[in-house]
């Protein structure tokens, strides 16, 4: 293959590609955005939050665990692709406690920035309100499930950045649940820090730092300021510009 075949097409506009690639990366290096919520640079992906998924012929696959090939014809920015995400992220708010006007995650939340990329304007589906166990057990980092959308950044933050292994994923389908790998099952008896990448990495506002809440007044944090899309090119930027 020639260094001028290494192109793949998304909505119409070329893009290249380097091997390894996936279709994520691609599109993010090109300025392209794929809706995502479990993807981030320099983690390995997953492709759990399916938001990302994408058309290629008459298939679908997630764009953030398909790799690049030369001569795919790619449809990501379509009314049905983004009806589908819509009722993803509603299911998503539905099936936690996700009560943004008085989480402190408000306007740091990229489900809730996702909702607005989206154009959701309701939960649509009817309200789970489950109980999930909250832990508060460690002097730095609060744990709640209740808002937990099990993307397993945390888990693959602090697996192959911070090298501890505090998290995993437990049980299968509406039993899946994060666990802490300690006897105890409590944060408290591990090793994580309030500076491991783990700690920072949740999307929502399942894990916070303690006694940091409101330093950035609501109206000037990071979604009311920039949307998802112009987040998620810059971090493809700055992961690149580690390189």
């Amino acid at each position: 293959m020639t260094a001028g075949n290494d192109t793949i097409r998304i909505d119409n506009q070329e893009i290249p590609f380097t091997a390894g690639q996936t279709i994520m990366d691609a599109a993010l290096a090109a300025g392209v955005y794929i809706p995502h919520l479990c993807h981030h640079p320099g983690l390995p992906p997953s492709g759990n939050c399916r938001l990302c998924m994408v058309e290629i012929g008459n298939r679908s696959v997630a764009a953030c665990i398909a790799a690049a090939t030369a001569g795919q014809q790619i449809r990501n920015d379509t009314p049905e692709l983004n009806a589908a995400r819509k009722a993803i992220t509603q299911m998503l708010f539905v099936e936690g406690n996700h009560i943004c006007p008085s989480c402190e995650k408000t306007g740091n939340c990229k489900l809730q920035a996702m909702a607005y990329h989206l154009g959701m304007l309701d939960d649509h589906f009817p309200q789970f309100y489950p109980h999930r166990e909250l832990d508060a057990s460690h002097p730095d980092i609060l744990l709640d499930r209740s808002r937990c959308i099990l993307c397993d950044l945390c888990v693959r933050a602090s697996r192959d950045v911070d090298k501890k292994n505090v998290f995993a994923i437990a049980g299968r389908g509406t039993q899946a649940h994060l666990i802490v790998n300690t006897p105890t099952g409590k944060l408290v008896d591990s090793p994580m820090a309030k500076t491991d990448l783990a700690a920072n990495i949740c999307p929502v506002g399942a894990i916070l730092i303690k006694e940091k809440g409101y330093e950035v007044p609501i109206g000037q944090r990071i979604y009311d300021r920039q949307t998802i899309r112009d987040i998620g090119l810059y971090e493809q930027a700055e992961e690149k510009n580690k390189e």
